[in-house]
């Protein structure tokens, strides 16, 4: 039985481009704010100290899950900083 919160398609499109924007982040205010905020709620991305929302540890093992494995990206993602 599956026993992970469900991500809606928007949030699922989010954490991918989180994971896209690597050690920058993703800025605040834009169209997907709502679901970078359920995501944070989730532990799957976090705000950090520079105001753009950062891809966690669990959220990258959830993009794997959900979405994917990004095998060129997958040495850089490990480099991001939470």
């Amino acid at each position: 039985m599956w026993d992970e919160p469900y991500l809606e398609t928007c949030c699922r499109s989010t954490l991918h481009r989180a994971l896209l924007c690597e050690g920058i982040g993703r800025p605040q205010n834009l169209r997907d704010q709502p679901c970078l905020e359920r995501l944070s709620a989730m532990g799957f991305v976090k705000l950090g100290a520079d105001g753009r929302f950062h891809i966690t540890p669990s959220g990258l093992s959830r993009h794997d899950q959900e979405i994917g494995q990004l095998k060129p990206m997958r040495a850089r993602a490990s480099q991001i900083r939470v």
